[in-house]
């Protein structure tokens, strides 16, 4: 035998019993959830009686007994009105180790309040577990049996019958409806017979004086750990020894057993306990090196969902998503919330977690926070007015109906994943997608045929006919409804034909009588039943198959057979899901960032602590795995995981972590260090199951049995017709146990010391006081974790929302902070706010958080729900009222934002080319750049034309993505929230919109993401079709500002590039449209030579996104055409961004070149000239030094390597300066020669030295003349590719090539050693002196080990 430990030791904490208290009276629920579909002015608030007059009369005396009559519920009768409840009991009265809340046992045990029926209305008994979770994080689990008892006080029954007098007496009012036209919809929505006519005895909804009274009591065990099936089982033994008088002992005795008597099972061990009629439970517990103990079954929740849905379920609470779950039963709520939670091991949901919300707590659905909450349904769902659904994941369990976030990034190998689960599900014979009746066919076993009274078809207290609701008592976990204890159980020998038909019944019968369970057989009990045996051949056969299973076992359990299979199942599923986060952490531990510093100093600078090296974890991953890994990194849950690595090497490991960390050093042990990123399917289950079916076979300690109490000694409560839970005796129940004999303690002290390791590792007994301490801070610095349950008071709902005011607003200083640390890499790291590890983090990440919590603060205090997105309805609603106002329209005064389709939206087709012309006078009309107009409604235009959008958080997102590319953000929510009043009509007073202080440093903070670029607006839509707008500024001078000829350009970006497109004649501008191009790179340029003066000067080229407003500028400086300059009609532009603080009057009038901005370089400027060796050699230096840190960017940092190359001081220009240095051609020829005329000389030499095979050859190396080789190549290609291309731009072209395949560096070494460069060189130049040339050589030689790779644009027509 075994007794309790120590304190906090025991089974159950505490016994509870509530229900109706007669002294309060009929007390309506004042925020009942059926009132959640209904507007705040629709709702029903308390009332009280001011004043009756007189006081008494004799013959009517006025009860005690308050109730109140709501004109918002006439359309539902009294019968079906939600009341308030209280606890009437509690025993023990309190356990120092866990606190009693009385409010949120209350609100739990009777999460919709009190019900009330009658005789002629169903009268099912229910069972549902609940979890009460403090601030701390800390769990107390509940579970609750609810069933209907007659009320006897005659001042209810009488409060009751007046309650429905008067709502009939209304509903039949032919004026009702003008009395109660406030109600609108409310008062349609009531039955028309109801309002129309008086009603029948027939209606089962009447009470009158001939009728019973029923009302819901709970009774309900406390319990630290969560063993909901053995609590099921105790308290529905309970109740039917009230109604059956079952039980040697007092009902008493067996409370007082399971407090005081029963402990809990020791981690790894068995333990069986007994309920009333000596039928003994069985329950057991996972050892510390085990998956965390879990008492529901995995297979209700596939078979409710199926397997696609809870895979991206676990994703959307991986991502720390909004998850609301929705059924009419509130065991399925626990069931779908617990199993989230439990598949999500090794990581722990750090957020709110209420799986039964209670009606009273609805305000918290208003929370802009992560949570899993548990709604109880009464309606299609489609009929929630929920806040906001853009970052929230629906999940409708009655319907199979799972509807994700918008954007939802898939889990790695998901498909791989999705067939392993099928095979594990096919194996034990599950559907792997929805079924709405399968649950409802599975069967109890045989050790609960103790507790199934009956089994009828009739409708439950919600109106739902039971097995539409899904909840048939059994044994894995699912929580039923019962049918009422005074129902018959005559039905059961009309079934027994259909019952010995089914071959699991006889296996679980043979299973439960070998255990001991049962003494007999199934037809033996049949027989006595039925009063006839049955021995056909399928009974036979039948027979001899159980027997033949039974020899086949290796062990007998004491668990049942469907009990087993549950664990199995459990146990193989979250494996499954563990094996994959092995295989994605598997190298976690090497990119934790261990402090130096102590435990305590660790803790106080925690905030500011880099533990994780984010973008070194992110650089080793697949790129398939990084739309789901990257903010996963973000979340609490896995920051939580990494601060539980670096405190386990001051203390003892989390629990999580420890079981983690050793099934992660049996992998690797397995596997070795490095992983292949291909699939593998999990290997442990046969480990684990063995394991459940070993601890399954025998039973390793056995409590007390219940016995008798003294002063109770036969003492046992009286049957009645209709049952009623008796009134227990508090003094036997709150005195506890005496203190253990010297004997006792002798007797347990060898199982104690076997397990004290177990008992003292247990997670949730770790409080050492620095913990402590940490839990202390994390909690008074994180946001809200949990509501308060026990107290509701409109002082505690303001708080609550006052909390969540300052958290989004701490939350979103974080987020801008991070983005700007994250963008400006090295130089905000040199102004003191981060560290070099931050770099790196995918920049959609963040901004993507971002448009996650602007849609929480939208929805925070909404006054009622206007679409899946609050942002965009308030941008709707902003636009409609900018409309009515434009147009004179009235405004619609509850501010209805109309259907996207409704909207007016410009369906103008894009402007046509436009020309500007020289003046006949000749002077030069500069083209014009229009400012883009500022405004939130002409870019939410500008979004609502584009078709890949589909839905309105799409809308939002890419709204918010154009304005923060437009540095716009911070003044378009300025501008949006200046309305104050469509403010006020949209949300209500405590709203974060509408606290000013907040707000203003809100905006300050998105004001702060000006100071950077973000292209994320561009680099997300590349599918969208955006409008272009280029404008030419001519040379002012005389001759060269227009051309006679045909000019075409056309333009390249990262994302593409368009085709030759034709301007017009003399034309400067010109509007196109194209695909995104991305961020502009080169535009190339030319004409045909065409007409009287083909010859043209350009100075620069500006071209802007008409939907984002960036431009780009592509400085030029350069004639076209032949006879001019260097005879090019084809130039090669390089772009640069132009900066947002330059306006466009600037910008336009600004039209000359500066001459370091020309493109590409020429050798007839003055400040080249005067550049010496070592201005030469520090920028060749520090352009080569820009191409190397581009490579050692990661990839979404690096920028234009186009621009590094060709653009200003890029390696082009530098190498050209190299070669203009000493230059001859300098002083003589200055009109006639260029660099490129070197070059062919040369290419000239080295063709004559290979043709000589007994001259200059013989004495060059292997290695010379493999330069020669090439170089003559190239040199061919480049002048054969096009003969629009001046000599410039041939040269540029050599050296990309050049530095493209590593022989830049070559060429020089050979360049140095030939005639021709002595003769067009003098001897100080860089290709004469000698360390000069080892300088070129040893410089150009460091860009070797990278690939460099050329745009398209820079290679056109040359094939090398």
């Amino acid at each position: 035998m075994m007794q309790t430990g120590p304190a906090g030791n025991r089974f159950a904490d505490y016994f509870v019993v509530s229900g109706l208290d007669v002294e309060s009276g009929l007390e309506p629920d004042q925020l009942s959830g059926d009132n959640l579909h209904c507007p705040p002015l629709g709702r029903p608030y308390k009332c009280k009686v001011l004043a009756h007059y007189p006081e008494q009369v004799p013959w009517n005396p006025l009860n005690n007994v308050t109730f109140y009559v709501l004109g918002d519920n006439l359309h539902c009768p009294p019968l079906g009105r939600p009341y308030k409840c209280k606890v009437l009991a509690h025993y023990p009265e309190q356990v120092p180790w866990n606190p009693f809340d009385q409010a949120a046992v209350g609100m739990l045990c009777h999460p919709k309040g009190l019900s009330f029926r009658t005789q002629k209305q169903s009268r099912e008994s229910q069972f549902h577990s609940f979890i009460i979770t403090r601030e701390d994080g800390s769990r107390t689990y509940g579970a609750a049996y609810t069933f209907y008892e007659k009320v006897s006080n005659t001042q209810i029954c009488a409060a009751m019958k007046t309650l429905h007098a008067m709502h009939y007496a209304e509903l039949s009012n032919n004026q009702s409806h003008t009395l109660y036209s406030h109600l609108g919809p409310v008062y349609q929505r009531s039955p028309e017979p109801n309002r129309r006519k008086p009603p029948t005895k027939e209606d089962n909804d009447i009470y009158d004086h001939t009728d019973t009274l029923f009302a819901t009591k709970s009774i309900c065990l406390l319990c630290q750990l969560p063993l909901i099936q053995p609590c099921r089982k105790f308290l529905k033994s309970i109740y039917k020894a009230v109604c059956v008088d079952q039980g040697e002992f007092s009902l008493e005795s067996y409370i007082y057993n399971i407090l005081y008597e029963v402990p809990c099972p020791p981690p790894g061990r068995s333990l069986k306990f007994y309920t009333p009629g000596n039928r003994a439970i069985i329950c057991q517990r996972p050892g510390l090196n085990e998956l965390p103990l879990f008492d529901f079954s995995l297979k209700d929740l596939f078979v409710k969902l199926g397997v696609e849905n809870v895979l991206q379920l676990i994703t959307s609470a991986l991502l720390e998503h909004q998850i609301l779950i929705y059924s009419k039963d509130y065991q399925q709520l626990m069931m779908v919330a617990e199993s989230i939670s439990v598949l999500l091991f090794p990581f722990n949901w750090q957020h709110v977690y209420v799986p039964i919300l209670p009606a009273s707590m609805l305000h918290f659905l208003d929370a802009p926070v992560p949570f899993i909450m548990g709604l109880h349904s009464s309606s299609d769902h489609s009929e929630l007015e929920l806040p906001s659904q853009a970052n929230m994941c629906f999940v409708d369990i009655d319907n199979s109906i799972v509807e994700f976030p918008e954007d939802l990034p898939q889990f790695p190998h998901k498909g791989d994943l999705m067939g392993e689960l099928r095979v594990v599900l096919q194996r034990y014979q599950i559907p792997p997608e929805p079924s709405h009746n399968s649950l409802d066919q599975s069967s109890g076993d045989s050790n609960d045929d103790c507790f199934n009274l009956s089994n009828s078809g009739s409708k439950d207290s919600l109106g739902y006919s039971k097995k539409d609701s899904g909840c048939f008592e059994n044994d894995s976990g699912m929580s039923s409804n019962e049918e009422s204890a005074s129902s018959s159980v005559s039905s059961i020998p009309n079934k027994m034909d259909i019952l010995q038909q089914s071959e699991a019944l006889a296996r679980i019968a043979a299973i439960a009588k070998k255990t001991g369970v049962m003494s007999s057989s199934l037809e033996e009990i049949t027989s006595k039943l039925t009063g006839s045996t049955h021995n056909s051949p399928k009974t036979q056969k039948r027979e001899k198959n159980v027997e033949k299973e039974q020899k086949e076992m290796p062990e007998q359990s004491c668990l049942s057979e469907h009990e087993l299979r549950d664990l199995l199942f459990n146990s193989e599923i979250r494996e499954v899901f563990l094996n994959r986060f092995l295989h994605l952490f598997s190298m976690y531990e090497h990119f934790v960032i261990q402090p130096s510093q102590d435990m305590e100093s660790w803790l106080n600078n925690r905030e500011i602590m880099q533990n994780f090296d984010k973008a070194a974890f992110l650089g080793d991953q697949p790129d398939t795995y990084l739309p789901f890994l990257s903010p996963f990194i973000e979340t609490q849950m896995f920051a939580c995981l990494i601060d539980s690595k670096i405190l386990a090497q001051w203390e003892e490991p989390d629990y999580s972590l420890r079981v983690f960390d050793n099934r992660l050093r049996a992998f690797k042990e397995r596997f070795g260090e490095n992983r292949s990123p291909t699939y593998e399917k999990c290997f442990t289950f046969r480990e684990s199951e063995s394991i459940i079916q070993k601890r399954a076979s025998v039973v390793d300690h056995e409590a007390l049995p219940p016995h008798s109490l003294e002063g109770l000694e036969g003492k046992k409560h009286k049957r009645e017709e209709f049952p009623v839970f008796p009134i227990l005796n508090s003094r036997v129940l709150n005195r506890g146990p005496e203190p253990a004999r010297s004997s006792k303690r002798r007797e347990n002290a060898k199982w104690r010391r076997k397990d004290r390791i177990y008992q003292h590792s247990e997670h949730i007994q770790l409080n050492s006081d620095q913990r402590e301490k940490y839990i202390q801070e994390a909690r008074s610095k994180s946001s809200v974790r949990q509501p308060k349950l026990s107290d509701i008071s409109p002082s505690a709902i303001a708080q609550t929302n006052w909390k969540f005011v300052e958290t989004l607003l701490k939350e979103c200083k974080v987020k801008t902070k991070r983005m700007l640390v994250e963008k400006m890499g090295q130089e905000a790291v040199d102004l003191g706010h981060g560290e070099v590890t931050l770099t790196g983090v995918e920049e959609n990440t963040l901004i993507a958080s971002l448009c996650d919590l602007l849609e929480r603060i939208w929805s925070h205090g909404l006054q009622s729900k206007q679409g899946k997105s609050a942002l965009w309805s308030h941008l709707q609603s902003f636009q409609e009222v900018e409309q009515c106002e434009d147009s004179s329209k009235p405004i619609d005064p509850n501010f209805l934002t109309p259907d996207i389709s409704s909207l007016a939206i410009d369906t103008e087709s894009p402007k046509q080319t436009r020309h500007r012309r020289t003046g006949s006078a000749g002077g030069l009309n500069v083209p014009t750049l229009t400012p883009l107009p500022q405004s939130v409604s002409v870019d939410m235009k500008k979004i609502q034309k584009m078709p890949e959008i589909k839905t309105h958080v799409g809308y939002a997102r890419a709204w918010v993505r154009l304005a923060l590319e437009r540095k716009m953000l911070s003044r378009y929510i300025k501008e949006l929230l200046s309305d104050n009043e469509l403010l006020r009509a949209l949300y209500k007073r405590y709203a974060f919109l509408r606290c000013e202080d907040e707000r203003e440093q809100f905006l300050y903070h998105l004001l702060s993401l000006n100071a950077v670029d973000y292209f994320c607006f561009t680099n997300t839509y590349t599918k969208a079709v955006i409008p272009y707008k280029m404008l030419i500024f001519p040379a002012r001078k005389l001759g060269g500002s227009s051309t006679s000829a045909n000019v075409w350009f056309s333009i390249a970006g990262q994302l593409g590039e368009t085709r030759p497109i034709q301007l017009g004649k003399n034309a400067l501008e010109m509007e196109f449209e194209h695909k995104n191009l991305g961020v502009l790179s080169t535009l190339r340029i030319g004409h045909d030579n065409s007409g009287m003066s083909p010859r043209w000067c350009i100075e620069h080229i500006l071209v802007r996104n008409e939907i984002t407003g960036h431009t780009f500028k592509f400085p030029c400086g350069r004639w076209l055409g032949r006879g001019v300059d260097d005879g090019s009609i084809e130039r090669l532009l390089v772009g640069e961004l132009v900066p947002h603080t330059m306006d466009n009057e600037e910008l336009v009038m600004n039209c000359r070149t500066p001459p370091r901005n020309k493109s590409p370089s020429t050798p007839r400027r003055s400040s080249e000239s005067r550049m010496g060796v070592p201005q030469i050699q520090e920028m060749l230096g520090e352009a080569v030094n820009n191409i190397v840190k581009y490579y050692y960017k990661p990839e979404k940092e690096r920028g234009s390597l186009t621009y590094l190359l060709c653009g200003d001081y890029g390696l082009v220009f530098c190498m050209e300066s190299v070669f203009q240095y000493g230059f001859r051609s300098s002083r003589l020829f200055r009109s006639k020669i260029y660099v490129w005329d070197y070059i062919e000389k040369v290419q000239q030499y080295f063709e004559q030295v290979l043709s000589d095979r007994e001259g200059h050859r013989g004495n060059l190396s292997e290695r010379a003349l493999c330069a020669m080789r090439t170089f003559i190549h190239v040199t061919q290609k480049v002048n054969s590719s096009s003969q629009d291309i001046g000599k410039d731009g041939k040269f540029q072209l050599l050296i990309c090539v050049g530095a493209r395949d590593h022989l830049l560096s070559h060429w020089v070494k050979a360049l140095a050693d030939n005639p021709v460069t002595q003769a067009m060189y003098e001897e100080r130049s860089f290709l004469r002196e000698q360390s000069l040339v080892i300088f070129l050589i040893q410089i150009l030689n460091s860009l070797r080990d990278f690939t460099i790779t050329l745009e398209t644009s820079l290679t056109k027509g040359l094939d090398v």
